[in-house]
Order: C-alpha cells, then sequence, then structure tokens
C-alpha cells in the first residue's frame, strides 16, 4: 500500500472515531495494521475480553513471529488458563490447555509440563512461583504492565503505538476544500448552490440548462488560484452569507476539538490578517463576488441559533471566501534558543506587601519595575533592585460628585475597594486600575514615585473586572469589562466613551485586545464560560462559543502575537489550558496537569514565545508551548497558595508570584539574578530622580505605530522605547535610579485600613450547613487562601466549609453573602482524631494549618494526627500521651517541622519526615497555650497557661537550643 493510501486510513480512522463508530474503528485498525490503539487494548485485558484480544493483535503480529510476540501471546493465555482454575473450571482449563497452551510445548516442553501439573492442585497458589497471586483484577493489572513492556520492545509493534498528529476533522476540510475547487471551476457559480450529494463532481448549472464541465476534466497545474477552506459538512456548520454585507466574510469554519473533551466551540475565532509573503506562494481564491457553496445539514438550523454571522470591515473585504484572513507565519517561534535552564526558578527575594495581592504587571520597558493592586485597594510600584517600594496609591475617588448616584451610596456605606487589575500602557508612560466598584483610574508615570492622576472613569455598574490597553484607529485607547455584562472602550487621553459592546449574558469576566497587521479587534469572556470577538464597530460580537468546560477564562497572546492561549476554571474547579487554532476556532492543544478541582480560578502567563506558566495545587507548574504534558514543576520554597497570580517580565528573566502571607517571590534565572546583582549597589540621589524621566509622554491622541503588540500578557504590551536622559546627558534606563521612599513607619500605617464597628447592622451573620452530627465546636480556622473554614468538633471530628466560585462570589473567598458548602471527598471518609484513652471533657483540642492548606496537624488529646486535606486520609500519627499535645504550630518555610506545645509545659520540636523530636524546650510552668513562628525574624514565641509569653531567637534556623536567647514576658 502506497504511503498516501497509508495516510488515507488513519485519515478515515480520525473520521470513523468523530464519529463514534467504535466497533468500526477498531476493526480497521485491526484489519489495516497501522495503528495499535493501546488504550482499547488495555480496555479489553482489563475486562477479560481474551478472545477479542488475540483478534485484535492478530492484526499485528502472529505467535511465531518473535520471541516478543511468543511471550505476550503466552502471557495472555496463562491469565486465562488460570482464572479458569481459579473458578475451579477444570473442563474450561482443560480446553485452554489443550487448544491455547499446547503450541508452546514446541519451544519450552517443561514449562508446559509444569503447566499441566497446576490441574492436580487444589489452589494453584500452593505452586511457589503462583503463591503470591492475587485476585483476578490485580492479576490482569501486573500481566498488562508486561504486556505494555513487551509490545514496546517488539520491532513488529513500531511506528504503530503513536497516531499522527492531525487537525481535527482533516478529512472533511479536504472533502471541503475540494468541493471549493469545483465551485470554482463552474462557468457561472451560483450563490448558495445546494450540494446534496458527494458521489459526483459539483457543477452549478448554466444559464440555458447545460451542465458545467467536470473539474477533472481541466488541467488544475497552476491554471487556477488556491481555494479558501470550504465550510464543513458537520452540526458545526457554515454561516450563511450575510446579504447586508456581501464582500465580507460570510462565516466562520467551526471544527470540533483535537483533543478529547467536549468541542470547545460553536464557531471560530481567528482574526489574524495575511501574510503577503506567504500569499505569493498560496494564490488566493476568486473574488468575494463568488459566493461559498453553503453544504446544509440538518444539524444546520441548531447551529445558526447558537452562532452569528461574522463580518469584517472593508480592510478584509478581499479576503478569500468563508476563510479567516490566516497568517502564514513560522513555526519555530524561536524556540531553538531556549532551554528549560532559562526559567526564572530560582527565589531571590520576597516583597511583604501588607494585604493581599490581586494583580501584578512588570514595566514593559523598565524591566525591574513591578506594579501591584491588593484587595484593600491599594496601588503600589516595586523597585527590585533596591527591594523598596517607590510609589503608592490608595483607593480614593477624586470627584465624589461627579459619580452616579448608585456608586455615591455604595461608598457611603463601605468607601473600600478591591483591586481587580493592574496593567500598564505599551510604552509604560501610563498605567491602569480596575477596581471592584465601578471605578477606572489611569495614572500617568513619570519615574521614581511621581504618580499623577490622569483620568477617573466610572466605566461599569459593578465590579470593574480587567482592564486593558489598546490602539484601535492608531488612538490609545482602554478597554474595560465588568459586572453589567458589558465591554467598554474609553478614549485614553480624554475618557470619553468610544464602543460599547452588548451582547454577553453572564458578567464579563475578561478581555483581550489585539491586532494582526491592521486588524483591531478584542476577545472576552464570561463567567458563564462565553467567548465572543468583536471588532471595533457597532455590528455585534462576531463570534459565540464555549471554553473548554465553560469556565472563567482569561486569554493571552504569545510574545510575537501569533498564538493564542487560554485558561479557566469552572464552577466544579475543573481547569483548560489550552492553545487556539485560530483559523479554525477550535482548541489545538490541550495542556495536562492541572489539578481536577483547583481551589480559585487558575491564573497564566507566557514567556519567549516558548513557555506557559500557571500556579496550582501550591505549585509552579510550567509548560512547553508545543508539548501538552508539564515540561516541570516546583514549589517555590512553599509558601504559595493553592491558585496565585503570577506574572513574567517581558525577557522572561524574573517571575513574580503571590504567596499565602500577602507577599510576592521574585524568581530568576541566572540573567535575572545578575541584572538584580548589578543593581544592589547603586546609590540613590534624589534630585537625579527627579529629573531622569521615564519616558515623556506623548501627547495622547499621537499614537506610536500600530505594529507595536498588544495584549493582555506582559509579554506582548511592549514596545519600543527611547533611550532615557539624565540630567547628565546620560543614556540609561530607570533601574540606575534609585528613588526614595517615605518613612517605613509611615508607609506600614497605610497598608492597613482598621473599620471601626460600632452598631450591629455593620456585620452580617451566616449559620453554616452542617448535615454531620451536630457537636460542640472547639478549634475555629479560616485555611489561609481564604476560601474555606476548618472545625474541630468536640467528638474530634474535623468539618470543612468551603465557597465556591459562582456568579454571586466571583472570586471564591469567603463571604457572609453565600452559604458555603460542607465538603468531603467523594470516599465520604471524615478526618477523625485519635481518643482512644483520653477523656474528652479534660482533652484540650488543638491543630494546625500547612502554610499552603494541604496538610492540617491536629489532636484532641489521644495521638496528634497528620491529615491529607485533598483526600482526609490519615497520613501518621504519634506522640501518644502522656503528656497530651495542647498547642501545634508548622514551621513557615518547611511543612516536616512543627513545634508542639505539651500538657507537661515543654515545647518540642519535631521532624515528621524522620519521625524524631529534634529538641525539647523547658521554661513555662504550665501547658503551652499557644506558639507562633515569626515570619521575617527567627524567633518562636510560645504563651502559657502561666500568664507568661516567652521569645525564643534562631528558631528557624533550629540550632541547639542551647545557643539561643530565650526572653520572658509577664
Amino acid at each position: 500500500m502506497s504511503s498516501l493510501s497509508r495516510e488515507l486510513v488513519f485519515l478515515i480512522l480520525q473520521f470513523l472515531e468523530e464519529e463514534k463508530f467504535k466497533e468500526t474503528v477498531h476493526r480497521l485498525e485491526q484489519e489495516s495494521g497501522f495503528y495499535f490503539n493501546m488504550r482499547y487494548f488495555e480496555e479489553m485485558v482489563t475486562n477479560g475480553e481474551w478472545d477479542e484480544v488475540e483478534k485484535y493483535l492478530s492484526g499485528f503480529t502472529k505467535v511465531d513471529d518473535n520471541r516478543y510476540s511468543m511471550k505476550i501471546f503466552f502471557e495472555i493465555r496463562k491469565q486465562k488458563y488460570l482464572e479458569a482454575l481459579d473458578k475451579r473450571d477444570r473442563a474450561k482449563a482443560v480446553e485452554i490447555l489443550v487448544k491455547d497452551l499446547k503450541v508452546f510445548s514446541a519451544f519450552n516442553e517443561e514449562l508446559f509440563k509444569e503447566i499441566t501439573q497446576l490441574l492436580t492442585l487444589e489452589n494453584f497458589r500452593d505452586n511457589e512461583q503462583l503463591s503470591k497471586y492475587g485476585d483476578t483484577k490485580s492479576a490482569r493489572g501486573i500481566m498488562l504492565g508486561e504486556l505494555k513492556k513487551l509490545i514496546e520492545a517488539n520491532p513488529l509493534f513500531r511506528d504503530k503505538l503513536q497516531f499522527p498528529t492531525l487537525k481535527n476533522s482533516r478529512l472533511r476540510t479536504l472533502i471541503n476544500q475540494s468541493l471549493n475547487w469545483q465551485h470554482q471551476l463552474c462557468k457561472n457559480p451560483r450563490p448558495n448552490p445546494d450540494i446534496k450529494t458527494l458521489f459526483v463532481d459539483h457543477s452549478c448549472g448554466q444559464p440555458n440548462g447545460a451542465r458545467a464541465p467536470s473539474p477533472v476534466t481541466n488541467s488544475l497545474m497552476d491554471a487556477v488560484p488556491k481555494a479558501g477552506v470550504f465550510p464543513p459538512i458537520t452540526g458545526h456548520g457554515p454561516f450563511p452569507p450575510t446579504p447586508a454585507i456581501p464582500s465580507a466574510l460570510a462565516g466562520w469554519m467551526a471544527n470540533p476539538s483535537a483533543v478529547t473533551h467536549q468541542p470547545a466551540s460553536a464557531g471560530p475565532m481567528g482574526l489574524a490578517a495575511p501574510n503577503n509573503a506567504a500569499l505569493l506562494k498560496r494564490p488566493r481564491s476568486p473574488p468575494t463576488s463568488n459566493p461559498a457553496i453553503d453544504y446544509q445539514t440538518a444539524d444546520s438550523e441548531h447551529v445558526l441559533k447558537r452562532s452569528r454571522p461574522f463580518v469584517l470591515s472593508d480592510e478584509v473585504n478581499n479576503l478569500p471566501i468563508n476563510i479567516l484572513p490566516v497568517a502564514y507565519t513560522s513555526q519555530n517561534h524561536g524556540q531553538s534558543s531556549y532551554s528549560s535552564d532559562d526559567l526564572p526558578k530560582n527565589p531571590v527575594m520576597t516583597l511583604n506587601q501588607g494585604s493581599t495581592v490581586k494583580s501584578m504587571d512588570f514595566h514593559p520597558v523598565q524591566q525591574i519595575l513591578l506594579l501591584v493592586g491588593t484587595n484593600m485597594g491599594d496601588v503600589m510600584v516595586w523597585e527590585l533592585g533596591s527591594r523598596e517600594r517607590i510609589g503608592w496609591k490608595n483607593f480614593k475617588v477624586w470627584d465624589l460628585n461627579a459619580c452616579s448616584r448608585a456608586l455615591q451610596a455604595s461608598l457611603s456605606s463601605d468607601y473600600t475597594a478591591s483591586v481587580n487589575r493592574v496593567a500598564w500602557s505599551p510604552d509604560g508612560t501610563l498605567f491602569g486600575v480596575a477596581y471592584s466598584k465601578h471605578i477606572v483610574h489611569v495614572y500617568s508615570y513619570h519615574g521614581g514615585d511621581d504618580i499623577r492622576n490622569h483620568l477617573e472613569i466610572e466605566a461599569h455598574n459593578g465590579n470593574v473586572n480587567d482592564l486593558a490597553f489598546s490602539y484601535p484607529n492608531k488612538q490609545l485607547a482602554v478597554v474595560t469589562c465588568g459586572d453589567d455584562r458589558t465591554i467598554k472602550v474609553w478614549d485614553a487621553g480624554l475618557g470619553t466613551r468610544l464602543f460599547n459592546f452588548l451582547g454577553h449574558e453572564a458578567p464579563v469576566y475578561s478581555v483581550c485586545p489585539h491586532h494582526k497587521e491592521n486588524i483591531q479587534f478584542i476577545f472576552s469572556t464570561a463567567a458563564d464560560g462565553k467567548i465572543k470577538a468583536w471588532l471595533y464597530d457597532n455590528l455585534g460580537s462576531r463570534v459565540d462559543y464555549n471554553a473548554p468546560g465553560n469556565s472563567s477564562t482569561t486569554m493571552a497572546y504569545s510574545a510575537d502575537g501569533t498564538r493564542l492561549f487560554s485558561c479557566g476554571t469552572n464552577k466544579e474547579g475543573e481547569s483548560h489550558l489550552v492553545e487556539w487554532n485560530e483559523s479554525e476556532g477550535a482548541v489545538k492543544r490541550a495542556y495536562n496537569g492541572l489539578a481536577k478541582r483547583s481551589v480559585g480560578i487558575v491564573k497564566f502567563d507566557t514567556t519567549k514565545n516558548r513557555f506557559l506558566a500557571a500556579v496550582d495545587e501550591f505549585m509552579i507548574k510550567f509548560w512547553d508551548m508545543d508539548n501538552p504534558n508539564i515540561l516541570t514543576s516546583f514549589d517555590a520554597e512553599g509558601g504559595l497558595p493553592a491558585s496565585s497570580c503570577i506574572r513574567f517580565n517581558k525577557e522572561g528573566t524574573l517571575l513574580a508570584v503571590s504567596t499565602n502571607d500577602n507577599s510576592i517571590k521574585i524568581l530568576a534565572n541566572s540573567d535575572g539574578i545578575r541584572m538584580l546583582r548589578s543593581l544592589e549597589n547603586r546609590t540613590f540621589d534624589a534630585s537625579r530622580a527627579a529629573s531622569a524621566s521615564v519616558v515623556k509622554a506623548p501627547p495622547i491622541g499621537n499614537f506610536p505605530p500600530t505594529n507595536a503588540p498588544v495584549g493582555t500578557s506582559g509579554d506582548d504590551q511592549a514596545a519600543p522605547a527611547a533611550p532615557m536622559i539624565g540630567m547628565n546627558s546620560d543614556s540609561r534606563s530607570l533601574v540606575d535610579v534609585k528613588p526614595k521612599i517615605q518613612d517605613e513607619s509611615v508607609e506600614k500605617s497605610r497598608i492597613w485600613k482598621l473599620t471601626e464597628i460600632n452598631e450591629s447592622s455593620q456585620c452580617r451573620s451566616l449559620r453554616l450547613p452542617d448535615s454531620l452530627t451536630a457537636m460542640r465546636v472547639s478549634r475555629l480556622i479560616y485555611t489561609n487562601s481564604g476560601v474555606a473554614i476548618l472545625a474541630l468538633a468536640s467528638n474530634a471530628v474535623h468539618k470543612l466549609w468551603k465557597w465556591q466560585r459562582n456568579d454571586r462570589n466571583l472570586s471564591g473567598k469567603a463571604s457572609a453573602s453565600v452559604q458555603p458548602q460542607l465538603w468531603q471527598p467523594s470516599s465520604g471518609i471524615l478526618m477523625t482524631n485519635d481518643i482512644s484513652d483520653t477523656n474528652p471533657e479534660d482533652a484540650v483540642p488543638c491543630f494546625a494549618l500547612s502554610k499552603n492548606d494541604s496538610y492540617v496537624m491536629s489532636a484532641s488529646g489521644g495521638k496528634i494526627s497528620l491529615f491529607n486535606m485533598m483526600t482526609f486520609k490519615t497520613m501518621t500519627t504519634f506522640m501518644a500521651p502522656p503528656p497530651a499535645a495542647t498547642f501545634l504550630a508548622f514551621h513557615p518555610q518547611d511543612n516536616n517541622i512543627i513545634a508542639i506545645g505539651m500538657e507537661d509545659s515543654s515545647i518540642q520540636i519535631y521532624n515528621v519526615r524522620v519521625d524524631e523530636v529534634k529538641t525539647k524546650l523547658k521554661g513555662h510552668q504550665k501547658r503551652i497555650t499557644g506558639l507562633a513562628f515569626s515570619h521575617t525574624l527567627n524567633v518562636l514565641v510560645s504563651s502559657g497557661a502561666d500568664s507568661q509569653v516567652r521569645i525564643i531567637g534562631n528558631a528557624m534556623c533550629l540550632l541547639p537550643w542551647n545557643k539561643q536567647l530565650s526572653l520572658l514576658f509577664k
């Protein structure tokens, strides 16, 4: 069979799989012998379908082909024989011995005799070699592992274990292209021809009733320009041309996803512009007056109800019919110059933010400047070279009288707001802040601590969920979205509204503006998982489809603007990180490794046109863009929440991630470390800082060239900037100056916003649902991530309440406005402490959560238990009383080290990993009532029932305690 015929078989296999002809798929696999479906083979072996197993194998090998094949068949038949013996079905066993196993006697007669002798045993496990044979299920599992190794080693299976990488619905695409070619050859093509068969070549009828000549009778050698992609023939079919816009794109081709989950789109989303050089090699299709063929199916009406026709402006009127303007770009993406060693994986500093980090963005030009927004409404600029906070703004409405009554009423009852998004403009002269209450602030940045108010916009009714900068009509604009289900575009100079996009049916979660050459557009995603695309006009969205898993999704382009990615998490906690095929509006690649039940919405970023990164399961996970499997992951020395803000600088040398303790960890690669070290000893001259302008902001109306990339990712927002001139006319960057910050005590006083509560109306209450036995709660604590409450009851049972992310609680944080769920793993087990030989009335219950919320250490008067918070399984128990534990604390940098306060007034430093007490401290006179490690000072603080507080120095270093300092307070 020729190679093209072989490839056709693969296309047919893909088609059959997509149409769910399961039996036919596997029959063709077996009969062709081109592809061995290991997953199907595993299912048959696990289910004990031995006849089907051998029948499937027969398409690829025979018993006597080689020693690997012989061993494969022998193991299968031996297992079938042993199962018959295990069922005491000796007649069946004899039949298998004679018909299936006797063939092997010619190769090893002694082995065959030994197998035969098993018939004489009451239980074949009496045979020494089979004494460890377990049950049928486990035996099949062990054998399957051996079979897979044998198959992979067998040369007859070489190149047959991997299905070739194909675009989704490739066979359909080829048919579509063929029909377009045929229609293109029609002398008098009719608009919207009705294609009812593939059995004969298509031809539109002549005006006089004659038929056009068959395309196969005409020479196609460069005589006809290349046609566009024909609309698909599936239910995700073509959109009919819109009569009002005859020369625009009639519709977006939509294909099912190539990955295993459900199709992510009902329409495509590509908006790329054609590459002129590539188009010279790829002749264009006929003029757009030649309409596309509309090959409808029974499902087309359903699709038309779900999707809107796509219409582009005059900028793309001359593109091929029914084809997205695709850029034929190189697939290399500059990847050969980078390796995983270039990833910033070394923690170099921690910035103490003081409140929960909500959003971060590196300066696009001065890459050691980090913009941070918090849940308290504070916005800070950090200079990483000096590790100092050089600029700061808190939430304050600039002109309250200009605000709507709704906003004024909201502020009168609660004059606070959280930052939802911060973002630099592409040249770094402006930055925008989106708040949780109606407001967007735009500041101009002039270097150092010189931050000036520029625009205050009451952008949305309710939360402003996202903000980004874009360039419609070569004019700098701010794009925002909010809970009021709208996307709005604002003039960045005057603050006037340019566009208001309506169409989402749920709060709009994020926006991703981008451009392909001279085509400007915006992707928007909503909390219900819907994704829409908009041009800067008033004609509505161009596409309407679902994100993978119907998740709240963020979209971002690679730094060079050629590859589109998205990451999101749905209400069930399922997360999806994918790359999109823009030209087809389908998922091109789904990345593996995200948790099946994520806590919080997983956020991601891209760098170097090569890598993706996300914080998930308390780890930073990295992917190569071209590989669906995780490249590497690590915990950044601990302290990460289940999901976290994450941001690369433009060059990918630095990575910022938020932590559980309201801090930011900065990680660097070797280049980033060298850069930061070169800045550490720079001195600061306040007068120079004032004069060393960053980048003189151009008049807002006159924007830089439109070839500067735009997007939501920090990597793709940078634009070339001119050198910055200091007082002495030295051309240097902002990193040469070290701006001065205000007195530390003044800064700290501004971080904390205390609210005085005088009236009960200022408080809200909520009764937590409880389906378990009602018992007195002995201990209660919020998890470090703020999304759950953990309680320890007097009966030694733990209860965990989790808040789910939904339309009423987009953050998923603990709130009195939304009722949480009493959570248990699917196994139904409970985390229950040991209470043997204890009196519950005398016990002092205590527990402690690890910093990343992965483990809980707990005791209720008996042994100390260590539980896994994800599975509720008991990892270990230790330290049986007496004395009993009365207080527990995890070491902030190592979850394996815990401090245990005891009933006998001692404190023990215990290493869980080695099950060993490292140090025992004495000093208190009565039981320990409290323990706390400092996160910044090397001390352990303890309190006792003797009314004493002790501070023990160097506790984090865990040096011998006789070398440490102990201070006593009474």
